[in-house]
Order: structure tokens, then sequence, then C-alpha cells
């Protein structure tokens, strides 16, 4: 393989697929597709439909699984027994993006939900597939729409007050430390309703799942009158779909 691009498409509406993103899809002769496994399968076929729509040029798909990870294991990027199972990860995937990388000739695409820059490992695994030393090629990056900015423009707002710096965490660091002091608080990765845990009665709470997408659904109000409603549906929607991709913003009042 020659030339890889990285790509991101945005939070699941190919119409926020940039321009920049379609001429390199239009350059790309192989799209390696990571597959989350049966329970996703939505993801993969969304990402399908934005190469079948936008790739006018002869190409191939190759689907690449995902290899198990150890989720048993709690943590922060800080904690040595959490980064080790997540190196662990990226190194099986980095083997097998090694493998179809070497088996591939002209041009590769990765398809990127959001933004490769944002929550994403897709740039840490190419990396080691280069420092890995099998199978040489030049990599470009094009950037997306990433769930953030489609969270606020779900909800017709700023990110934050004027003057004021955005804070980006995870669910799990928003429970261990709480909400940053003097800035709008924006949460991704949070598979336990993490808000419910913060306390105090002047949070609001701007929050959305599947962003982009048809199923799109979006609630915001004060924390605590809002938040059992929020639990309820996000249940209700991951029972029906099976999976679920959410973000949310908190904000103390005043």
């Amino acid at each position: 393989m020659r030339k890889l691009y990285v790509i991101g498409i945005g939070a699941g509406d190919p119409d926020q697929v940039t321009v920049q993103a379609v001429k390199a899809m239009r350059r790309t002769d192989v799209f390696f597709l990571i597959g989350k496994g049966a329970g996703k399968q939505e993801l993969a076929d969304v990402r399908a439909t934005i190469v079948a729509e936008y790739a006018d040029q002869p190409h191939r798909m190759v689907q690449i699984p995902d290899p198990p990870r150890d989720r048993s294991v709690p943590g922060t990027g800080a904690d040595t027994a959490y980064r080790g199972v997540v190196e662990d990860w990226h190194e099986a995937r980095a083997a097998l993006l090694e493998q179809a990388f070497a088996e591939t000739d002209g041009a590769g695409a990765i398809l990127v939900w959001g933004d490769p820059s944002l929550y994403d490992s897709t740039l840490r695994v190419v990396e080691r597939v280069i420092e890995r030393g099998r199978v040489g090629f030049d990599y470009e990056v094009i950037p997306g729409i990433t769930s953030v900015q489609a969270l606020a423009a779900a909800h017709r707002m700023v990110l934050h007050e004027i003057g004021e710096p955005l804070h980006i965490t995870t669910g799990r660091r928003l429970r261990d430390e709480g909400l940053a002091s003097g800035q709008s608080t924006l949460v991704m990765l949070d598979s336990d309703c993490s808000f419910t845990q913060v306390p105090g009665d002047d949070i609001y709470i701007w929050w959305g799942a599947y962003l982009g997408m048809p199923d799109e659904t979006v609630i915001e109000g004060p924390l605590r009158i809002v938040e059992g409603r929020i639990t309820r549906r996000r249940a209700a929607l991951r029972e029906a779909k099976g999976w679920i991709m959410d973000t949310y913003l908190l904000r103390r009042n005043g």
C-alpha cells in the first residue's frame, strides 16, 4: 500500500461528510472497515452506505474484525493496568491492519466515526503499524464533524459561556473528579449515566444519542428534573437497537 487516508466521516449523517473527505474517498482503492461485532452492524452499514454514495470509482471493501478488549479492568489513562489493557488492544489491532495493508496495492482508507483526533485510537494504531516496519506508506488525515459539534447543532447552543473554557472528559473521569470548576463539561464515552452521580441542584444538561443519525434523540433541562427521563430513554433505546452512542454537556447555572 502506498497511501492511507484516515477519514473523519462525521457522526452518522452522510450529509456531514466534507468535500475533502469525498475527494479522498474517490482516490481510494481499498476501504478498510473495522467491525464492532454483530450487535453494532449498523455502524458498519453506515460506513458502507457513505462509501456507496460518494466513491464512484472501482474499489474494494475489506472487513476487519475488531479484536476483543478486556473491559473488566477499571481505571483511567493514568492507571497502569488500564493502560496495559488498551495497549494490548491497540497492538492486536495493529497486527490485523498490518496484514491487510501488506496485501493491498494502491491507496487505502479507514473511515473514522466523528473525527480521528477525539477519543479514537486509529491514528495511534496506524503509527504502531509503521513502527513495526513491515509495510511502509504515507498517510493523510481528513478531519470530520464530531458528536460534540452535532450535539451543539441539535440543541442550537454554544458549548461554553463567553470567555469560558470547555472541559471534555469521559464518564469515568466525571465520576472520579466531578465537574470542572468554572467550566462547561462535555462528557463522552459514558456507559453508566455518570451525570446521575454529580451532586448539585444547579446543573443543566444537554444530552443527545445517535447524533446525526435517523434515530437522533435529544433531551435538555435541569439535571435533577430530567436525569430520570434520560436514563429511562437511554435504556429503552439501547434495548431496541442493541447499542447506543451518546454524549452530553453539563453546566452549572450562574
